[in-house]
């Protein structure tokens, strides 16, 4: 591949990967998907997958063609996701790409979903050239959710955080609000509108008393179920979740044996009747097994992509656990210099720092006067 075929594979892969991502949060399970139509170095089509159940990036591309009075064929189809070669809720993209009579299409990822993939193989079968390239890290990463449900069962999970220059998200004393600007925690509600669930502990839920919502913001998908990991189920009765649990999803985890000891049968039957719902996961160290939390979010809630808002214990046992995928942390311009003031993450034992989970920088923005710094984790 030429230096010049390289550059065209990233500019027109990254576009695609632009245009899909403004379908974040409303695709559900499916992954989000770009493409655009090449043809005698014209741009021709760009189309993306929009929402759940919607034409797939594809044809959206292909109905851009014909928009502009546009011939695809003969043309080079640049898409983040191998096309898909099954029928489901649309028809496969294959068969559309290979009755558009298409002369070449690029992938940035393969297909691991077992009933989707094959796609390539099709084309291919067809006379149509198909290559696969890593030139656009963007593309590669937009499909890193999709490919973790496929291949673990377990949603995405977010960690965010606000935090002084000095690694701060509260003083010694508590106090955190507020450390990030309003902008910052607009663009946290915005964050919180393309979830399916939120999480948090109960070291939050006793010094914050948060909702936990989406408020302010122009789409929100649907409401994100809050999730509250209660090994002993203490949360209060008058806490902000639990008197709004009627009017947003609310979901308690504590330790299995306490979902139906006599002991709370009392306290849960009042949540119950307050609109909370109790589930019982089995327990580990000082709190709840935390991926087990994920997998039955997962797979009874249908949950795909969760927002980690806890403090440092929570935080590091997901860490600890290796279970945050990706850190949206905003650091605004203060310093505390207080060494008891607290940290992000607490109750790992990191000696060296061959024992540090280690990240990779997918984006800096700033917000005003806040930076927005969005890590994913090496390998995802």
């Amino acid at each position: 591949m030429t230096a010049s075929s390289e550059q065209l594979d990233r500019a027109m892969l990254d576009l695609a990967a632009r245009v899909a991502w403004r379908a974040d949060g409303y695709v559900g399970a499916n992954p989000l998907v770009g493409a655009v139509i090449v043809k005698s170095g014209r741009v021709i089509g760009i189309g993306h997958h929009r929402r759940f159940g919607d034409v797939h990036a594809e044809r959206a591309a292909i109905d851009d063609c014909i928009r502009r009075g546009e011939d695809p064929r003969g043309a080079t189809v640049f898409v983040t996701l191998e096309p898909c070669s099954h029928t489901g809720k649309q028809p496969p993209c294959s068969d559309l790409l290979i009755r558009a009579g298409v002369g070449e299409v690029v992938c940035a990822r393969r297909d691991p979903n077992p009933l989707a993939a094959g796609g390539s193989g099709r084309l291919k079968e067809a006379g149509i050239t198909v290559r696969f390239t890593d030139a656009s890290r963007l593309a590669i990463s937009l499909a890193d959710p999709f490919v973790k449900r496929i291949t673990t069962g377990l949603p995405w999970v977010i960690a965010k955080w606000a935090q002084t220059i000095d690694g701060r998200i509260a003083t010694r004393s508590g106090e955190s609000k507020w450390i990030s600007s309003d902008r910052s925690r607009r663009r946290v509600h915005r964050l919180r509108a393309r979830v399916d669930a939120v999480l948090t502990g109960m070291g939050t839920v006793l010094a914050d008393d948060p909702m936990l919502t989406a408020r302010d913001v122009r789409k929100v998908r649907s409401r994100a179920m809050r999730v509250i990991a209660d090994s002993d189920l203490d949360i209060p009765e008058t806490s902000a979740l639990v008197r709004t649990a009627t009017e947003t999803p609310t979901i308690v985890f504590c330790e299995k044996e306490l979902a139906t000891a006599e002991i709370t049968c009392e306290k849960r039957k009042r949540l119950a009747e307050l609109g909370v719902q109790v589930e019982g996961v089995p327990g580990r160290g000082t709190g709840v097994d935390l991926r087990e939390v994920l997998c039955v979010l997962a797979g009874r809630f249908g949950v795909s992509a969760v927002l980690v808002e806890a403090g440092p214990g929570l935080l590091g046992s997901m860490i600890d656990g290796d279970l945050v995928d990706e850190m949206c942390v905003y650091i605004a311009p203060m310093m505390l210099g207080d060494e008891m003031a607290r940290s992000a993450a607490a109750g790992r034992i990191a000696p060296t720092l061959a024992a540090a989970h280690r990240y990779e920088l997918m984006r800096a923005k700033q917000i005003g006067n806040d930076l927005e710094v969005v890590y994913r984790r090496r390998g995802r």
